[in-house]
């Protein structure tokens, strides 16, 4: 199970390594149109939670021997699926996309892809990931902290990101 564990976890923080690379080069093109970041005071405390969730995770799988969940089969096709979401969303935002909140002043707000029928779908996917993968592993501890803290955290992000939307760009036409 440990090999298991292992192998699943490297492979979400190196894709999650892989999205810091493709958030900073988004972040210099959108900087270089003139845009500006929002909520940067809280941006730390993010990357700080989304860092911790790794570390629990890590520590209470290998150091308690958690098993994998008799529901594995559905956690690993739920968590498939956020990861084709996930790939969705970058994909539709292109260049917009990153872990950020940067908005470039007077563009058109980007509604395709997932942004079609909801307004913050990588929030969604993130939310489900941060509940899926410790339950795939029965790191009940993990789901449940890092659930709160993440509805605390996008209590806190959502608004920031909202009015800054709705003041910067055309965000009230469109949604």
């Amino acid at each position: 199970m440990g090999r298991l564990f292992l192998f699943v976890f490297i492979i979400v923080v190196m894709q999650r390594l892989v999205e810091l690379v493709v958030a900073n080069r988004n972040e210099k093109w959108i900087r270089s149109k003139g845009a500006i970041e929002i909520g940067a005071s809280h941006y730390k405390w993010m990357v700080l939670m989304h860092t911790a969730f790794f570390i629990s995770l890590l520590i209470e799988v290998l150091l308690f021997n958690r098993s994998l969940s008799p529901f594995s089969g559905a956690f690993v096709a739920v968590f498939l699926l956020m990861q084709v979401l996930r790939v969705w969303c970058l994909l539709s935002l292109g260049k917009f996309w990153n872990t950020k909140i940067l908005i470039l002043p007077g563009a058109n707000v980007r509604k395709k892809g997932p942004y079609r029928w909801i307004r913050h779908p990588n929030y969604v996917i993130v939310t489900t990931e941060l509940i899926v993968l410790p339950l795939l592993f029965s790191a009940y501890f993990t789901a449940g902290l890092f659930l709160i803290l993440n509805i605390w955290m996008l209590s806190v992000r959502i608004p920031a990101e909202e009015r800054a939307l709705r003041e910067f760009t055309d965000y009230n036409e469109v949604f």
